[in-house]
């Protein structure tokens, strides 16, 4: 019987999200158990090199649970989003992708302010993503992470228009777009562009270059933000592995099961 173990994300990696990072894994097993695999669930802190499983559904971030990850993919396990993929999704490095490969990103420069964000993992405070108003804030933000000793930092100029989040998973043609919602942020800094105005833009050119960026880094499972200017022109902000797809958590599991029995069944053809 095929047995499928759920790697729950650590809390500190789901600032103000945890239910909603479980909820989305614990829909997903539910399809494979509905399969008649047998499941498990594990936090990624606890994850142990003797777990084994056919099938590791994983949210895990820590680069010891990734190690734990990437030997299960050499032992034949499947493991979606794959450790390696997970590791590129530092945000120094997806800002580095998208300039190299002309993807539509924040300009470097500009005159609305800047934002600093983390740049060697994802955020787990409030403090890891700053917006500054001018260039003394900005130094002095820079300043304050040089103190917390976070050396790798991005700096982008601040975009105006829309905030609009997306998600996806690979080869399933699931992908969904939404407006900033009111009613819930980790952080509150969508605040900073204002009201919504629902500016048109091209949902299907961004779902080419979700989905490309997707592949550079190499991970199935993604979302991110975007900001749509009036012209209708945008710029990608913020890309990470397996978001929580509160508002179409449904869907998305649906289409992370999908991808996985994909994955399976290529497999097996191989061999």
């Amino acid at each position: 019987m095929t047995h499928v173990v759920k790697v729950y994300r650590a809390e500190r990696f789901s600032p103000n999200s945890a239910d909603r990072d479980r909820a989305i894994i614990d829909a997903a097993g539910a399809r494979f158990a509905s399969q008649g695999c047998t499941i498990e669930g594990i936090n990624e802190d606890e994850l142990d090199a003797s777990d084994a499983a056919d099938i590791f559904l994983s949210m895990a971030r820590t680069p010891r649970a990734l190690g734990i990850l990437r030997q299960k993919e050499a032992e034949g396990g499947t493991v979606i989003n794959r450790p390696d993929g997970v590791a590129a999704c530092r945000r120094s490095n997806i800002d580095r992708l998208m300039r190299s490969h002309s993807l539509p990103v924040a300009p470097l420069s500009g005159t609305c302010g800047y934002w600093l964000k983390r740049g060697d993992e994802a955020a787990q405070y409030r403090e890891d993503v700053v917006f500054a108003r001018n260039e003394t804030e900005k130094d002095e933000a820079l300043r304050r992470f040089k103190d917390r000793g976070v050396a790798d930092v991005v700096e982008t100029a601040h975009v105006k228009g829309d905030v609009v989040k997306f998600y996806g998973v690979q080869d399933t043609g699931f992908f969904r777009t939404y407006h900033a919602d009111a009613n819930f942020s980790k952080f509150g800094d969508e605040a900073v562009n204002g009201a919504t105005r629902h500016y048109a833009f091209d949902a299907e050119q961004l779902q080419n270059d979700a989905e490309r960026l997707a592949t550079l880094v190499g991970v199935d499972v993604y979302g991110g933000d975007c900001i749509v200017r009036p012209d209708g022109t945008y710029a990608i902000i913020d890309f990470n592995d397996w978001p929580s797809f509160a508002r179409c958590r449904e869907e998305a599991a649906d289409a992370i099961a999908a991808k996985v029995n994909a994955i399976i069944k290529g497999k097996k053809v191989k061999r």
